[in-house]
Order: structure tokens, then C-alpha cells, then sequence
């Protein structure tokens, strides 16, 4: 049980000390011989209960209590009386200032009974704010979830399914599946358009967190007051503009995972914050003094090399060394080129499906001139050269001349085996092996049967088992 303090306020010095006697096994009891004495004891000490006389000098005991409001709104007020003043009586009771009225004299058994059901109803009271607090801090969180929530939704659509058989995405493949369900610090390294994102996405919604807010944010897109205020929040007032406190993305994201892209832009500053909440799980809020405990997994992306930036001083090592934890190389598409037509049919398809057009080919030389390319904005640049063809083409069949880059390395199509010829005799290899199953083909190739049939009907091969035997030998 929780040992609640009273104030009893009585010019009287024995009613005083009877009332103490009766209640101190059971209350802290503080005294006051007069209404401005039993103020000052309200502006120190956690009263939850005050019983008042009526009579006093200075200032009668309903004064006293309405004057006890603005110190302790919440505390219950049981007032004493010795004479019938019914008018300043009703008046409190009825504009709720007081709880019980007790005249003078009182039983003592009676008035512990009086005084346990005024606590029972404090305690109710104190419970019930508790509840509120509690749901209004839900409904906030909710609020703000679905609004993260929402902007994820209004987003171009994107998808945390990673695409690629090739050996440099099967490693990528193979790291992030043994730390998918830690708490561990992953940095993402990597060029430019290399897919760190969709990475960041598929370790969040496939992993233990994935019930709870994925929110990105791109450190190199705010200024430093700016990304502090979005990062760690504010405290209402703390700057100008500042109207109302807000919550911070590591508040937001808490049970779930920030994903800081090119965390190598933050200022110096900004970097030791960072440091302290990877090092203790503790941030604090621009204006306030006291510290909050988050429980957010990190993923960093950067496109720097950041050990040279550590050593030109440019970014701290100790934070380096925090973020590393887990690095994850993403590949550039010149170095899994194997991958291209698999992208280009992913894209493909994506694309004639959010513009809804009907889902188009590409001639094997354009395919061709494509793994070719070396691709220095990578995926990215592979995407937003599928969207545009798709969205100026009026055909069934993908035109890309206009917008087909030349081979970076002429050679390649001078003498080397085309990639095109690489993937067709893979395909025959695995249909020979499989006798023809298309589902069983298609899952050793990582690709959808519809890709699959799609791939085997521009490198027209024959379908059907005989068929691909004779065609294989």
C-alpha cells in the first residue's frame, strides 16, 4: 500500500495533535496551524489528502481549499466544522473543491472510515490519469506511425525483394541472412544506385522488427540544426519556431529500424550524437536535460570510402568503428552483369503494371547492349532507363535505340561470348538436368516460371523435355 502524505490545517493546536495521532501509522502527516502555513507546505511536500477547519483566522478553511487547488488540483479536501454555514458549504461541494464535510465533534472510527474511502478515490483518480496518459501516448504513437506509414505508401512503389542469381549478390545474400534477425549494426557500403535501400528494406521487413515503423532518413538532405531537431526531436520552445514538442525519429522508429542513408554527411556534431546513442541506446531531446532510452536497430549507408575518411579526418573513427559492425558490400552491376536480364524483366514487368500497359519484350541485341553497359549510376540507372522507354513506347515490343547506351568495352562484343550465350546454354544445362521441369528450372535459376518462359522464348529455345534433350545435345 502507498503511504500517501496528508495536510491537516487547524488553528488549534490539540485538534491538530489528535488528528496526527489518529492517522500518522498509516499517512505521512504534515501539520499547519493556519491556511498560509498549510500553502507553503503545498508547494513543497506531495499532499494527497488535506483536511481543513472551517473557522480560522486570516482565512476560513473553504478559502483555504479553493486556494489549494492551483497547488495540488488533484489532492482530495475534507473540510471540518464545528457550526452549520450551509451557503459557503454547498457552494464548495458543488463546484467539486471538497470532498467530505465533518462536523466538529467527529467520530474517530467514522473518520478513518471517511478518510480510507478519500484515499480509495485518490488512488482511483491517480490511476485513471495514469490510463489516460497512457492511451494519449498510444494514440500519438499511432498518429505518428501512420503518417510514416502513409508517406512510406505514397512513395514510388518499391520493393524489399532483392533481384539477382550472381555470385556478388549470392554473398550479399548470404551475410544479411545471418544477422537478419539481430539487433546488429549494419553499414551499407557501396556506389551510387546499387540497391543499399532496397537492402536496408528487405533486412527490416523480413527480420524480427518487421512488426514494427521502418523509417529512413537521408543525412546528407538536411542542414545540422535541422537533422538534429529531426533525428533526437525538440522541446516546445527550445528555438525559434519551435511551437510544440516533437518527437524525434529515433523516438518514432523505437522497437523498429532507422535507416540513416549517407550517414558520411553528418557534421562533426552531429556524428558525436550518433555515437552516444549506437554506445548506451540513450538520446535527448534539442531543449531537454534528461535522456530517453530507444531501442532502434541501425542501418548506415554511405558511398564514401569511409576508412579514407577516417584518415583525412573527415569522419570519426570511433563511430566507424560502431557502424562497422557488420558491413555489407553491395555490388555495382558491372560486376554482376549476369544479373542485368534479370532486372530488365523485373523492371519490365513493373513498369507496364503501374502504367498499365501490356507487359512488352526486348530484342536480344538490345539485351545485349545493355549487359554491355557498364552502368555507372547501376540499378538505379538500369530502372529510370526501363521506366522511361516503357512510358514513351506505343508498341508491343520495347524500342531502346533511342535510349541504349554503347558498350563500354568494344571487345566484349567483338570476340568474348556474349552474356546473352552465357545465360541461353545455362538455361539448357539446367532444363537437360531437370528433364524439362520448368518449376523446378526456375527455382535452381532464382527467376519466376514467367521469366523463365519468357527468357526461353526470345532465346527460342524449344519447349517441351524431348525437345530440349534433342535441342541440348
Amino acid at each position: 500500500m502507498n503511504r500517501y502524505g496528508m495536510l491537516i490545517v487547524d488553528d488549534e493546536r490539540d485538534i491538530l495533535t489528535t488528528l496526527s495521532l489518529t492517522f500518522e501509522e498509516d499517512y505521512d502527516v504534515f501539520q499547519a496551524n493556519s491556511g498560509a502555513e498549510g500553502l507553503a507546505i503545498l508547494e513543497r511536500e506531495e499532499i494527497a489528502l488535506i483536511i481543513a477547519d472551517q473557522r480560522m483566522p486570516e482565512m476560513t478553511g473553504v478559502e483555504f481549499l479553493e486556494r489549494s487547488i492551483a497547488k495540488r488540483p488533484q489532492a482530495i479536501r475534507i473540510i471540518l466544522t464545528g457550526y452549520t454555514d450551509t451557503a459557503s458549504l454547498i457552494r464548495a461541494i458543488n463546484a467539486g473543491r471538497i470532498y467530505r464535510y465533518v462536523t466538529k465533534p467527529w467520530n474517530r472510527d467514522e473518520l478513518r472510515i471517511t478518510v480510507k474511502r478519500a484515499f480509495e478515490s485518490y488512488e482511483l483518480a491517480m490511476e485513471n490519469q495514469r490510463l489516460l496518459r497512457e492511451l494519449q501516448a498510444a494514440n500519438e504513437r499511432l498518429q505518428t506511425e501512420n503518417l510514416y506509414l502513409k508517406r512510406e505508401v505514397e512513395k514510388a512503389p518499391r520493393s524489399d525483394t532483392i533481384i539477382g542469381n550472381s555470385p556478388a549478390m549470392r554473398r550479399v545474400f548470404d551475410l544479411i541472412e545471418k544477422v537478419i534477425d539481430s539487433s546488429a549494426t549494419i553499414l551499407l557500403t557501396g556506389e551510387t544506385g546499387t540497391g543499399k535501400g532496397v537492402i536496408a528494406h528487405h533486412l527490416h521487413y523480413h527480420g524480427s522488427r518487421r512488426g514494427r515503423l521502418f523509417i529512413e532518413q537521408n543525412c546528407g538532405a538536411l542542414p545540422e540544426t535541422l537533422l538534429e531537431s529531426e533525428l533526437f526531436g525538440h522541446r516546445r520552445g527550445a528555438f525559434t519556431g519551435a511551437v510544440q514538442d516533437k518527437k524525434g525519429l529515433f523516438e518514432v522508429a523505437d522497437g523498429g529500424t532507422l535507416f540513416l542513408d549517407e550517414v558520411s554527411e553528418m557534421s562533426p556534431t552531429m556524428q558525436v550524437k550518433l555515437l552516444q546513442v549506437l554506445q548506451d541506446g540513450r538520446m535527448r531531446r534539442i531543449g531537454e536535460t534528461e535522456s530517453r532510452q530507444v531501442d532502434v536497430r541501425i542501418v548506415a549507408a554511405t558511398n564514401r570510402d569511409l576508412e579514407s575518411e577516417v584518415k583525412k579526418g573527415a569522419f570519426r573513427a570511433d563511430l566507424y568503428y560502431r557502424l562497422s559492425v557488420f558491413p555489407v558490400r553491395t555490388p555495382a552491376l558491372r560486376e554482376r552483369r549476369e544479373d542485368i536480364p534479370l532486372l530488365i524483366d523485373y523492371f519490365l514487368e513493373k513498369q507496364c503494371k503501374k502504367l498499365k500497359k501490356p507487359v512488352m519484350g526486348l530484342s536480344q541485341d538490345a539485351i545485349q547492349r545493355l549487359c554491355d553497359y557498364d552502368f555507372p549510376g547501376n540499378v538505379r540507372e538500369l530502372q529510370n532507363l526501363i521506366e522511361r522507354a516503357v512510358l514513351l513506347s506505343s508498341g508491343s515490343r520495347l524500342d531502346l535505340d533511342e535510349w541504349l547506351p554503347k558498350p563500354s568495352d568494344p571487345s566484349r562484343a567483338a570476340g568474348s561470348p556474349t552474356l546473352t550465350q552465357v545465360e541461353k546454354d545455362h538455361i539448357l544445362e539446367r532444363l537437360h538436368s531437370r528433364k524439362g521441369n520448368l518449376a523446378l528450372v526456375a527455382k535452381d535459376l532464382g527467376i519466376s516460371r514467367t521469366t523463365l518462359w519468357r527468357r526461353m522464348k526470345a532465346y527460342q529455345i524449344p519447349w517441351g523435355a524431348r525437345r530440349v534433350e534433342v535441342s541440348a545435345e
